[in-house]
């Protein structure tokens, strides 16, 4: 556990240097407060999505809006800045000689380079999280919001049900994430590794979206960015969140594992 320990401080040492990680930490702050303010500075609203006519006039509305836009490409992407190339960097600059000359393991590094690229991708949900909920609040107002049953929703309910539906989409967040690593480890470059979660995850959106059989849309991690939803009814049905979080930890542990098994039986030695 002291070498994971010395492993993931190092990396996450490195992440907050990185320009790539504090360009998307900045634009998860940022980003919501000028969406907000292009939203104010018009009449029309986006009603192609849930909760999309109310952001002028509940800001509660504001962060849910923006989740319904984050787990559709967003997110994949921000959990792929660092996971993707958390394994390819090593193969790039040649340093996995030195590494494993310092008497750290595989399992040690792997585990707290899995652990580092973990942290970042929740850091940076919950900053676009917060953020969203500030900038919706800030800019718009406390007001009382509409659920999906019609009835009006006090602004502490909404507040409790905007940071529970951002909670909800942490499962797969962490599922991308052990597919970057994934990626990383098997293609040994970092292109490889940041760009194919964001397709997979394109693909999977518009697998969902082409009337795809129950069972498959049931089985993609993409399906539980929108179970959610289910929180907003006057009677909240927690079915799509249960599976949605069984199968995000189906796609974590399947892909992390096959990272660490690909690691284990590389021959590092002979280049």
């Amino acid at each position: 556990m002291t070498g994971t320990w010395t492993v993931f401080r190092w990396e996450l040492y490195k992440i907050t240097r990185q320009a790539k990680a504090q360009i998307v930490l900045a634009a998860c702050l940022l980003g919501p407060f000028l969406f907000v303010a292009a939203l104010n500075a018009q009449s029309n609203v986006p009603q192609d999505t849930l909760f999309g006519r109310w952001v002028h006039d509940s800001g509660f509305a504001v962060p849910l809006v923006v989740l319904g836009f984050a787990g559709q490409w967003a997110l994949p992407a921000i959990t792929a800045v660092v996971a993707g190339d958390m394994f390819a960097a090593e193969d790039r600059y040649g340093t996995w000689k030195t590494i494993l000359t310092r008497s750290r393991g595989r399992t040690q590094v792997f585990a707290g380079k899995a652990l580092a690229a973990t942290a970042f991708s929740v850091a940076a949900t919950v900053v676009l999280a917060l953020a969203s909920l500030a900038a919706g609040v800030l800019l718009v107002g406390r007001q009382p919001m509409v659920g999906l049953s019609g009835t009006l929703l006090p602004a502490g309910r909404c507040a409790a049900l905007v940071l529970a539906s951002w909670a909800s989409v942490l499962p797969p967040v962490l599922a991308f994430t052990a597919l970057g690593l994934l990626l990383s480890v098997a293609g040994r470059s970092g292109a490889l590794g940041v760009g194919g979660p964001v397709v997979v995850g394109l693909v999977l959106q518009l697998v969902s979206l082409v009337n795809a059989p129950v069972l498959v849309r049931t089985l993609l991690p993409t399906t539980a960015f929108g179970a959610w939803h289910g929180l907003f009814a006057d009677r909240p049905f927690y079915g799509p969140l249960q599976q949605g979080t069984l199968v995000s930890a189906l796609y974590l542990a399947v892909c992390a594992g096959a990272a660490y098994a690909l690691l284990r039986r590389r021959d590092i030695t002979g280049g």
